[in-house]
Parts: structure tokens; C-alpha cells; sequence
């Protein structure tokens, strides 16, 4: 009996114009010093942002888990961007917005 094996599918696959890619990454990031601060309202606001800022860069994202101390985002995306550039993004963004809508992160 042959063992079933997990296949990427064609239609998982990005077609761009002159490339077909399948670029995909987990990603962690967490407050300063692990802090406890991504609960209720903040975490909420949180997984609201980096979903947002995601789909404006046209990327896909696969699982998303907000924790009280850290952030889990597995994503696909595309091959004009570097993991570097990515993070950056999502996290300068983040942080900004954060601590914006609330002062007492700013801590």
C-alpha cells in the first residue's frame, strides 16, 4: 500500500507575469522584553492590523494566532518582496497603529 503524500496543488501556485512561484513563511514577533500586553482590545486590534496590512501588499495569509506575548503569521507571498521587507512592514505598521489607539503601550 503506497503511502499518501501531501502534493502542492497547480492552483497553489502565484502566476505573475513572467514567474510562478510558491513563496511561503512563519513568521513570530513579539512586544519588547515578551511582554503580556496582546489581550482583549490590543490583540483584537492587532490580528485587525496585520490582516489589513497584508491584503494591501497582496499578501496571503495562511494562519494568523495572536498570543499574549507573541504573534504566529504564516504567510504566502509574492516574489517582489524579501521575508525582511515583509517584517518590517508588518511590524513597523503594527506598532505604530498600536500604540497609537493605545497610549499605555507606550510604556
Amino acid at each position: 500500500m503506497e503511502a499518501k503524500r501531501d502534493r502542492v496543488t497547480q492552483h497553489e501556485f502565484r502566476h505573475d507575469r513572467h514567474t510562478v512561484s510558491l513563496l511561503t513563511d512563519h513568521l513570530v514577533f513579539s512586544p519588547k522584553y515578551r511582554r503580556k500586553v496582546l489581550l482583549g482590545e490590543v490583540a483584537e486590534a492587532a490580528e485587525e492590523i496585520i490582516r489589513e496590512t497584508c491584503n494591501e501588499l497582496d499578501i496571503e495569509v495562511i494562519d494568523l494566532a495572536v498570543n499574549v506575548d507573541h504573534v504566529h503569521l504564516f504567510i504566502k507571498y509574492p516574489p517582489k518582496y524579501s521575508v525582511s521587507w515583509i517584517a518590517k512592514r508588518i511590524k513597523g505598521r503594527s506598532s505604530k497603529l498600536l500604540r497609537d489607539r493605545f497610549p499605555q503601550l507606550k510604556e
